[in-house]
């Protein structure tokens, strides 16, 4: 019996032994497997971790070159708002120089009806002079056939030859006079006529110059037009 229950006893032991090592091994599967797949998983999850950072880096790259060009535009914009300043500027004095223009080209022909004026009357002039001239010959020739006729008369006309001789001396001082006057009246035409010819040539250069600076002008303008809108004007 004690080696029947013995035997009995070794049986269930050997067979609890080779349980509990199929158990064991049926456990170090499981902890194979799973570990397995759990590094199956990590190399997963490095895989995507390398993609996104590969992306990160590929998006750090696109923004760097991104603000390199809004660098550069940023920079473009604000010299073409100087030179549209700058333009602006030059647009204003421009016109200001076209208002001179204009004001010293009303000047000059307002001056060139003035000269035009004072031609006419020295023309009128030289005409009254003449006529002026005329008459003074005229009472000359009257004074001399006076004093003929005085010296005819004898003593009886002595007092008419005395009056006779004082208006041939009078219409003489006129004579000279109105000669004197007449070359006044010539110098004065030429002094008028010099700067009646100046003042048309000024004239000329300052309608020259205004038609240039309008000319300047409009082209500004239409540079400023096709900046602001890009565009051709």
């Amino acid at each position: 019996m004690a080696l029947a229950a013995a035997g009995v006893i070794g049986i269930s032991r050997a067979r609890w032994r080779r349980e509990g090592e199929a158990q064991i091994v049926t456990h170090e599967e499981a902890i194979a497997q799973a570990e397995a797949r759990a590094n199956e998983r990590f190399a997963a999850r490095a895989s995507e971790i390398d993609a996104l950072t590969s992306q990160v880096d590929t998006l750090r790259a696109e923004l760097a070159q991104r603000k390199s060009v809004a660098d550069a535009l940023e920079g473009a914009l604000a010299a073409e708002h100087a030179r549209c300043e700058d333009a602006q500027q030059r647009a204003a004095r421009i016109a200001e120089e076209a208002t001179r223009l204009r004001l010293m080209s009303a000047t000059f022909e307002r001056w060139h009806e003035q000269m035009t004026s004072l031609m006419a009357q020295n023309h009128d002039m030289h005409q009254k002079n003449q006529e002026l001239s005329s008459i003074v010959n005229h009472v000359l020739i009257v004074s001399l056939n006076a004093s003929i006729e005085a010296a005819r008369a004898g003593a009886a006309g002595r007092g008419f030859s005395i009056v006779a001789g004082e208006v041939r001396a009078l219409a003489t001082r006129s004579q000279e006079l109105s000669k004197s006057y007449r070359d006044s009246l010539n110098r004065n035409d030429l002094i008028t006529a010099a700067t009646f010819q100046d003042i048309q040539a000024g004239g000329k250069m300052i309608a020259a110059s205004l038609a240039s600076v309008e000319s300047l002008s409009n082209q500004l303008k239409t540079q400023l037009k096709e900046t602001r809108t890009g565009e051709p004007a």
